[in-house]
């Protein structure tokens, strides 16, 4: 069910002008990277991989230096993003279960309201090209959370193994799409299984491009989620071979020319001084999976951590009719993506619903000189169900820390790690014995925290018959 939105559209008062403009609105586009990490783009520091477009991109747009995600894994961190609530709200994460599964039942909550229904309800066309994560099942679907359409695949692209004989790392080191029999959707209806990766990337692009330009003439919202560069890593034969980083280098090289092809579309349509454009990532890089994973530069940890290279990603918004350029210092978040929009489109937020969202509005449209004025100045970092670590300002106290995948291992600080991310972002030199009333200031932000949250039904840890799985 989705909570009805109170709508204060702004109203036109210029001469005619063709499209989105009539209502004074922008379009939205939301570019979603898998594994993504913080130094794997050129703009970020990569001497090798080429990113001219998200270059571009980050020259004439904003570049955001703390900008995290809701979560260190993929299905809590999409839900966070749709949302922008911590997933721990709606039940989309779990000590048990870190992602769904083809065999998962549950997937997002009915009674959440997404970014795609608010919008909708606003009088967007809404339209969803690429990895899901947030339930296979009919009644999780986009089209049930206020997508008008659809094209892409229910989860991760390394589901469903199919590759009977072959071992697994033979598998990744020489993907083919057979090995994993992942299904490609339209809408609600299987279309191909599996799913042919390597030309996986072009084809979400090149229906999200096509549904820019068939909806020209009204606000849209697009959320162009690739699957890549989540392992098994594919790219198209077009992109084989260019980057001096290898397979890996590819595949974002593919997604930087995915990039320009959007910007193209919106140019060529007359819509880029009307649209807003953000480039991030879901979480960060793989790290296990070596040359095949990505890079968190600087940044200490990767994916499935909560130190800085797990959450903290590329932040790239641009709109040059709507953002102003610049390199922002001040703490974002995919969270904050929701009530940004929503506020930006003249439309009023749920009521009863507690965000963890703040709208950036001030920060997107003024640049440097509406720094004073940030709205976030705190990060809450949960691996699963339990909160790892608070950002308070400049500081972040670790109460509990764990390297990410393939290190088991939990330690629980007796008494937290405080970093100043300022002076160390890469969390190398612990100051927490001289500054005590730091930690016991974000232990109470922690606390209160905490006691604020209400209990609801876990959705990962519920499970189908095999049988019935997609």
């Amino acid at each position: 069910m989705m909570m009805a939105l109170l709508v204060a559209l702004a109203v036109s008062t210029g001469s005619p002008v063709q499209g989105s403009e009539v209502e004074g609105r922008p379009n939205f586009v939301i570019i979603f990277c898998d594994d993504l990490g913080y130094g794997d783009l050129a703009c970020y520091g990569h001497p090798t991989i080429r990113t001219p477009h998200l270059d571009e991109m980050a020259a004439t747009g904003q570049k955001w230096t703390s900008f995290y995600t809701a979560a260190p894994v993929c299905t809590p961190s999409r839900a966070g993003l749709l949302t922008g609530r911590l997933p721990m709200r709606s039940g989309m994460t779990s000590n048990q279960r870190r992602v769904l599964f083809p065999d998962s039942a549950g997937g997002l909550p009915a009674e959440e309201t997404t970014l795609a229904e608010a919008l909708s309800e606003l009088g967007y066309a809404t339209g969803h090209f690429g990895k899901w994560h947030l339930g296979h099942l009919p009644e999780h679907l986009p089209t049930r959370h206020g997508f008008d359409t659809w094209f892409g695949i229910p989860y991760s692209n390394d589901m469903m193994w199919a590759g009977e004989g072959v071992k697994r790392r033979d598998a990744f080191a020489n993907p083919k799409s057979a090995y994993w029999n992942v299904p490609l959707m339209r809408d609600e209806e299987t279309i191909e299984q599996p799913a042919e990766q390597d030309t996986i990337t072009q084809r979400y692009t090149e229906e999200a491009v096509r549904f820019i330009r068939d909806h020209a003439d009204e606000p849209f919202f697009v959320y162009l989620a690739h699957s890549m560069p989540h392992v098994p890593l594919f790219r198209s034969e077009a992109f084989a071979g260019r980057s001096l980083r290898g397979l890996y280098g590819d595949v974002i090289e593919e997604i930087d020319h995915s990039v320009g092809s959007v910007i193209e579309a919106l140019r060529e349509e007359g819509l880029a001084e009307n649209t807003v454009v953000v480039f991030t990532s879901d979480n960060g890089p793989w790290l296990p999976y070596k040359e095949h994973g990505g890079s968190a530069g600087l940044l200490r940890g990767g994916k499935g951590s909560t130190w800085e290279g797990g959450m903290r990603v590329p932040g790239i918004f641009w709109g040059p009719g709507q953002v102003a350029p610049g390199v922002v210092r001040s703490q974002g978040s995919t969270l904050d993506l929701l009530p940004t929009f929503v506020e930006w489109a003249g439309g009023e937020l749920p009521r009863g619903v507690l965000l963890d969202g703040v709208d950036l509005g001030a920060l997107l449209r003024g640049g440097d000189s509406a720094v004073e004025a940030a709205p976030r100045d705190r990060m809450f970092f949960y691996r699963d169900e339990d909160l790892f670590a608070v950002r308070s300002g400049r500081y972040k106290a670790h109460f509990q820390t764990r390297e990410g995948y393939g290190q088991p291992k939990v330690d629980r600080q007796d008494t937290p790690l405080l970093f100043d991310l300022d002076v160390d972002p890469g969390e190398q030199y612990d100051i927490a014995a001289s500054h005590p009333d730091r930690i016991e200031a974000i232990r109470a932000i922690a606390e209160a925290h905490q006691a604020g949250l209400v209990p609801v039904q876990n959705q990962l840890t519920r499970r189908i018959e095999p049988n019935k799985a997609r």
